[in-house]
């Protein structure tokens, strides 16, 4: 009699009921190509990311400018608040596509995958990372093409994108929560839109000791002012105090928490505790 031995190997069964499992940051790779492909196809969006901002700073500084500064230097003082505002708007998007995905029944469909079900938001928040540093990187060369000079060192630039990408991520991750949250896509839009409000309220476009005594405590206690003031101050080459550490503090905590609050609401929606 012949005995047949099967040896033990890579492809050798896994015990039954155990699911195969992949390789670490497969799932995030496969979802982040797959945020950049819907992005891709979606070019109206990601055109308005840019165009809306844009036409914002060509509305401030040629129609406005001159009426609130008129020794043209505004569009120094206002390019850091539209930087901001451009980050929103394409930010935002990134609550509608995930609004999407979680009333779509696309995810009941990931949830028979053997991949890790925070890989789903870190697609959506990694590709709308890269996509706004693309618009902001075009917001600054427009900016330049009206009139902004900055006089920021080589160091100072790299900082300011370092700030600009960490605050990036925090408003991706809250709208990626807001997302979750919401019932509807058209939902998630509306919550979004709400805090695309928040740039208007801050020293993006006007200094904050011009505004009403009882908005001003507001205007610098937010969050987008430290953030503005830093950025702000890098591009001037000026002192910073201690507004960098504010924006940073700041950006962490955002994503600190909506970071939590999305995984809870993903676990409790995708039905993974």
């Amino acid at each position: 009699m012949t005995t047949v031995t099967h040896a033990a190997g890579p492809t050798a069964a896994t015990s039954v009921g155990e699911r195969p499992r992949i390789g670490a940051l497969t799932a995030e790779t496969v979802f982040i190509g797959r945020s950049f492909r819907h992005s891709v196809r979606d070019v109206e969006s990601m055109l308005m990311a840019v165009m809306l901002p844009v036409m914002l700073m060509l509305m401030f500084t040629w129609i406005f400018g001159n009426a609130i500064d008129p020794t043209g230097g505004y569009v120094d003082y206002v390019v850091p608040g539209i930087i901001l505002l451009c980050a929103g708007f394409g930010a935002s998007s990134t609550a509608v596509s995930v609004s999407r995905d979680m009333t779509t029944g696309v995810i009941d469909r990931f949830r028979t995958m053997p991949i890790r079900s925070g890989a789903v938001l870190t697609g959506h928040v990694v590709a709308s990372l890269v996509r706004n540093l693309v618009a902001t990187a075009v917001v600054i060369c427009v900016g330049l093409l009206v009139g902004f000079r900055p006089s920021a060192t080589p160091l100072e630039w790299v900082a300011v994108f370092g700030l600009v990408a960490l605050y990036i991520l925090a408003i991706t991750y809250l709208f990626a929560a807001i997302g979750l949250a919401a019932g509807t896509p058209e939902a998630a839009s509306g919550y979004g839109f709400i805090l695309l409000f928040l740039p208007y309220i801050s020293s993006a476009f006007v200094p904050v000791d011009t505004m009403p005594e009882w908005l001003r405590p507001i205007a610098e206690h937010q969050p987008i002012t430290p953030v503005i003031e830093t950025i702000r101050a890098l591009l001037a080459d000026a002192p910073l105090g201690d507004q960098a550490w504010w924006a940073v503090g700041w950006c962490v905590a955002i994503i600190v928490v909506a970071a939590v609050w999305g995984a809870w609401l993903f676990a409790r929606k995708a039905g993974r505790r």
